[in-house]
C-alpha cells in the first residue's frame, strides 16, 4: 500500500489534476442523478393502494361531486375522497407551490404519511377558512400557526384568505411537504357565488382499495359506472396518474442521465490516458523489478492498484462534495423539488463508478506490462 500511494503521486501535479477531475464528475454525477430522481419523487411516493378518477378527456374538465356515493358502491372500494386543483398565486408568480382543495376528513385518513398533530387537525376541521401546509412550505415562507395566507385565484378569480391552522411532516423524507389543503366546502360555497355551473363537481376522486393486486378490475368497474354518460372518467393508480406528469418532461430527463453517463466516460478517458502515460514513463522501473524476480501479475497489481487508489481517493472527495451541493440546490429552488436528497442508491453508484473508472483505466496498461519483456523494458526509454 505504501508503495501504491507513493507512486500515485510521483507526480503530484498530475495527481492533483486527476482528482480535481474525478471528484467534478462523481459530484456532478451524484447531483444530476439527484435531479432525476427528484422529478420521479412523487411517482415512487405513490401509494400501490390508491387510484385516482378522473375526467377521460382531460384534468381541465370537472367531475360531478355525486360520483362519490357511487365509487363507494363498487366492490374493492373502501374510501373515497375527492380534491381540487387551485392555482392561485402567492405574493409573486416565482413563488409556485401546489394548492389543493380537499374534502378534509376522509381526504387525510387515506394518507396516513402525513402527520399531523391531533389539536391542529381538529382547529383545521372546524375552521372553514382553515389551510394546512407541508413544514418544508412553512419553512420556506415562514408561515406560523394562526398566520393568514393570501392567495389570488387565477382558476378561480379574487382574493381569498386562509389561516394557517395545521403544519404536517412526512414520515420519511420520501413524504412531499410543500403542499397546501384547505376546505372543498369553502371553494365550493364561493364558486356558488361567482361561477353556479361550475359548483359541487371536483378535479379528480381519490379511492383507496382494499386490495391493490385489483387496482385494474377496480379501476374498470368504476369507469363501467359513468360509460356513455356526459361526464366519463379515467381510473388508474396513483403512481400511474404521476407517471403520466413526468412523461410530459421525458426528454429533458433523459438528456440529464445522459450526460451524467457522457460525464463519467470523460473522465474515464482522462483517467485511462493519464495512466498510459505514468507506465509508460516507468518501463524501466517495471522491467527492473520483473528482472528481480517480482512476477507478471505482481506488476499488473500494482499498476491497477494505483489506478483504483487516485480514482477511489477522488471518487471520495466527490462523494463528500455532493451533499453540500445537493443541500444548496435544495435551498436554491424553494419548492421546485418538494423533494430533494442524495439517496443510498446514488451513494452505493458513486462508490463503484469511483473504482470501476480506476479499474478499466488502469487495465490495460497493466495488461501489457504484465507481457513486457524485461529485456525491452530495460531498453525502454520514457
Amino acid at each position: 500500500m505504501k508503495l501504491l500511494i507513493n507512486n500515485a503521486f510521483r507526480q503530484p501535479i498530475r495527481s492533483f489534476l486527476v482528482l480535481v477531475g474525478m471528484l467534478v464528475a462523481i459530484s456532478a454525477f451524484g447531483l444530476l442523478r439527484t435531479v432525476v430522481e427528484a422529478w420521479y419523487a412523487g411517482v415512487d411516493a405513490a401509494s400501490s393502494a390508491r387510484l385516482i378518477s378522473r375526467s377521460s378527456i382531460s384534468l381541465v374538465f370537472s367531475l360531478p361531486i355525486h360520483y362519490a356515493a357511487k365509487i363507494r358502491q363498487v366492490e374493492g372500494v373502501s374510501a373515497v375522497s375527492w380534491a381540487n386543483w387551485f392555482g392561485g398565486i402567492y405574493q409573486d408568480p416565482k413563488n409556485f407551490f401546489p394548492q389543493f382543495a380537499i374534502e378534509a376528513d376522509t381526504y387525510l385518513k387515506q394518507y396516513p404519511e402525513f402527520k399531523l398533530p391531533d389539536a391542529e387537525y381538529k382547529a383545521f376541521l372546524v375552521d372553514r377558512k382553515g389551510c394546512i401546509v407541508g413544514k418544508k412550505l412553512a419553512d420556506t415562507f415562514g408561515w406560523k400557526l394562526g398566520d393568514t395566507i393570501p392567495l389570488r385565484g387565477t382558476i378561480y378569480p379574487g382574493q381569498w384568505s386562509f389561516i394557517l391552522r395545521g403544519i404536517y411532516e412526512g414520515k420519511d423524507q420520501t413524504v412531499d411537504q410543500s403542499q397546501f389543503f384547505f376546505h372543498w366546502a369553502y371553494l365550493n360555497e364561493r364558486i356558488k357565488q361567482i361561477f353556479p355551473r361550475r359548483a359541487n363537481t371536483t378535479g379528480v376522486f381519490v379511492i383507496t382499495i382494499q386490495d391493490p393486486s385489483q387496482a385494474a378490475q377496480i379501476s374498470e368497474r368504476i369507469d363501467q359506472q359513468f360509460k356513455n354518460s356526459l361526464a366519463e372518467t379515467r381510473t388508474e393508480t396513483e403512481k400511474a396518474f404521476q407517471l403520466s406528469f413526468v412523461s410530459m418532461t421525458e426528454a429533458i430527463l433523459m438528456v440529464i442521465q445522459l450526460v451524467s453517463w457522457v460525464v463519467i466516460v470523460i473522465i474515464l478517458v482522462v483517467m485511462a490516458n493519464t495512466m498510459a502515460m505514468t507506465v509508460r514513463e516507468r518501463t524501466s522501473e517495471y522491467a527492473t523489478l520483473r528482472a528481480l524476480g517480482f512476477s507478471s501479475h505482481y506488476i499488473a497489481g500494482l499498476i491497477l492498484g494505483e489506478s483504483v487508489v487516485v480514482s477511489s481517493l477522488g471518487g471520495v472527495l466527490g462523494i463528500m462534495l455532493t451533499h453540500p451541493m445537493a443541500h444548496l440546490v435544495k435551498s436554491h429552488t424553494g419548492t421546485l423539488f418538494p423533494i430533494f436528497y442524495v439517496s443510498e442508491g446514488t451513494f452505493w453508484l458513486q462508490v463503484m463508478i469511483s473504482v470501476g473508472v480506476g479499474g478499466v483505466a488502469g487495465l490495460l496498461p497493466a495488461w501489457r506490462m504484465s507481457r513486457l519483456k524485461i529485456i525491452e523494458g530495460l531498453r525502454h526509454v520514457g
